[in-house]
């Protein structure tokens, strides 16, 4: 039984969990819980042993010094809570954010006291961010897909309902525990161009956080992620330039989206989109440069005309080449490290 001291009574808590490793490219899904935490000065009250889940030698400890002391950072997942208020003024409700490094071993126990937290807090609904490698061009929108489990969460919440068989890592393990455990349980998964998957990544981050903010029904503090997003964007797109096979690249990936989401632009997606801008209109003033604040959203890419470029020299490296194509369609990443992530519906 895990007692908890000090913790208030929480307000229709809900945990959002992320995991650094294999589930977290671009490490677009930490980035997300990070944000939250960091927006709403998240009060941590719990840690797992580290002992008891991590191998030290894949994730290894760091010292360092506070006022001349050595002391040691371990490698661990931590807990907090944050308490974000309401949409127009209200109470709102409360987050346990949940952000560790995915473990080393004993999964089933590191689920089971995930789990125990939970029960204790009274959490209503447990969401898992997860971040993948794919053939999306990062000129686009970032897809996030959402998955779940249980056929009627699916159905209520307008989710899929996830078919992967294959590898899994702790996001999937996860989610099955707390479906078995009769806790709703969903994933939001953002795909990210795996020709240019070094961190960060702020537009997957962003997108991610537009989608968990219409899940959970709560007003999402962005601070500065919508500008760092397209300053990602501009930088990735001068690096693209610079190389007429990726630009080639690129445009075939493009071509390939818009033909896939041509029957997504319907008047719903419309709708739904517009519905964002407006909370956003009515909450916040729109950011310089962007009139009415509607360029904020991540799909909608500004011009190439500067408004918005950053000093993007800070470390960035340059975009692989992409692999040859022998037929003329797009090729995929050819190394197992960029292969080895999941489908959008992988976690189940």
């Amino acid at each position: 039984m895990i007692e908890l001291e000090g913790v208030p009574e929480l307000i229709d808590p809900v945990m959002i969990c992320a995991f650094e490793g294999w589930n977290d490219a671009g490490d677009a899904a930490s980035s997300a819980v990070a944000h939250l935490d960091r927006e709403w000065k998240g009060e941590v009250f719990g840690a797992l042993d580290a002992e008891d889940y991590y191998d030290f030698q894949v994730n290894r400890p760091t010292v360092w010094l506070d006022g001349g002391v050595r002391k040691v950072t371990w490698p661990t997942t931590r807990l907090s809570v944050v308490r974000t208020g309401g949409r127009d003024g209200g109470t709102g409700r409360d987050l346990v954010l949940v952000r560790g490094i995915e473990p080393s071993m004993r999964w089933r126990s590191f689920c089971n006291e995930i789990l125990g937290f939970a029960h204790e807090l009274g959490v209503e609904m447990v969401v898992i961010l997860g971040s993948l490698l794919g053939d999306t061009p990062h000129t686009r929108p970032v897809p996030v897909s959402g998955v779940t489990s249980d056929p009627d969460l699916a159905r209520t919440m307008d989710l899929e309902e996830s078919r992967y068989e294959g590898p899994t890592g702790i996001v999937g393990i996860l989610q099955e525990a707390c479906t078995h455990a009769g806790v709703p349980t969903v994933s939001l998964w953002a795909a990210v161009p795996h020709y240019v998957s070094q961190p960060p990544n702020p537009k997957a981050t962003l997108a991610l956080l537009n989608r968990l903010e219409d899940l959970i029904d709560v007003r999402i503090p962005l601070g500065e992620l919508p500008e760092d997003a397209r300053a990602w964007q501009l930088g990735v797109d001068q690096l693209a330039a610079e190389d007429s096979e990726v630009a080639e690249y690129v445009q075939s990936l493009e071509e390939a989206r818009d033909t896939a989401d041509l029957p997504e632009a319907s008047g719903e997606a419309i709708a739904r989109e517009f519905e964002r801008y407006l909370r956003r209109r009515d909450g916040q003033p729109p950011a310089p440069g962007q009139p009415g604040g509607l360029a904020a959203e991540p799909g909608l890419t500004e011009g190439r005309d500067g408004s918005y470029l950053r000093d993007t020299t800070s470390g960035r490296t340059r975009p692989p080449r992409p692999p040859a194509k022998d037929d003329g369609a797009a090729a995929s990443p050819s190394s197992e490290d960029d292969t080895d992530d999941e489908g959008p519906d992988a976690e189940s």
